[in-house]
């Protein structure tokens, strides 16, 4: 990635006319393994002390990429010049998006967290447009609505459940706009650290303040008395998510502009809202099959249609 069409790529000035294939595949896997991921990240904190739960999803992700890239016989250096970005993205990307998610999903149904969490877009597409420079078109502005009002058709019957318990939601809108956030921040820097190191050290260094935390108040002795069903969401969590998905987004976003990436992440919360149902017996109605509609619309109107073109 250290050429000058991946550097265009990685700081956002670049405006493709075209999508790459491989940035939809991995938007794909991220809808399905990331919407899956927040039934199980329920299941694991209603027994597991979040903090200590973060911790080890944090760990096994950041060690597992950084020991991928070694096994690859890439560098694990970092430059000199990027330490203090790195440090900016991911308390961002990391710190705050995993510390307030999590905490949330224990004052919170999982579906109706993820359906906060992907007002992320919202954030990354007018926080690109002012400090990124990048061109907010009809195209983009009219997916960005659909997707809306998709999350709006199944947040609006939850206004009273939201309103009378308001801590889970707010954390969960304080994940929203740190995510959205570090996009934008990823974006604004010219990267030379490859993709997979660049996402490894973003989890261990945005866990270095979760450890911190773990120690000073955290209870790791929960971990004893968790069933076979919080250990299932959990090591889900610390895998497939942390190190796929993980690597998938960041990858995406050098891919893409910020807020188209971020508006192709928006079928997440519908798989959420339906992996919940299946795994945690929350309901799903017309609200929800309207959503899929609404989001498929938005998806199909910013990456299909110009991949045709």
């Amino acid at each position: 990635m250290t050429d000058k069409s991946s550097a265009a790529a990685v700081d956002g000035r670049g405006s493709p006319s075209t999508v790459a294939p491989q940035a939809i595949a991995l938007l794909g896997g991220l809808t399905l393994f990331w919407g899956i991921n927040f039934p199980m990240i329920k299941l694991a904190v209603s027994a597991i002390d979040p903090w200590t739960f973060r911790v080890i999803c944090l760990g096994v992700g950041g060690f597992g990429l950084l020991a991928i890239a070694k096994a690859k016989g890439g560098s694990l250096r970092i430059p000199r010049g990027e330490v203090g970005p790195l440090v900016l993205c991911c308390l961002l990307n990391i710190t705050c998006w995993h510390l307030c998610s999590a905490f949330a999903l224990t004052l919170i149904e999982a579906g109706r967290a993820v359906i906060i969490a992907y007002t992320m877009p919202v954030w990354a597409s007018v926080l690109s447009v002012v400090i990124l420079g990048e061109r907010f078109s009809w195209r983009r502005g009219a997916g960005l609505a659909l997707g809306i009002a998709g999350l709006a058709i199944l947040l609006v019957p939850d206004a009273d459940a939201i309103l009378a318990n308001p801590w889970g939601p707010v954390l969960m809108l304080g994940a929203a706009v740190g995510w959205g956030s570090g996009t934008v921040a990823l974006k604004a820097f010219r990267w030379t650290l490859p993709v997979v190191q660049l996402t490894g050290y973003q989890l261990l260094a945005g866990g270095v303040p979760v450890l911190i935390g773990m120690v000073l108040v955290g209870r790791p002795d929960t971990l004893a008395a968790a069933g076979t069903q919080h250990w299932i969401g959990l090591v889900y969590a610390a895998t497939i998510p942390m190190i796929f998905c993980h690597y998938a987004w960041f990858k995406t976003v050098t891919l893409l502009p910020a807020n188209i990436a971020a508006i192709g992440t928006l079928a997440i919360p519908v798989v959420g809202v339906l992996s919940s149902t299946i795994a945690l017996g929350e309901p799903v109605g017309p609200a929800e099959i309207g959503s899929l509609a609404m989001v498929v619309a938005a998806l199909a109107l910013v990456l299909v249609r110009p991949q045709t073109r």
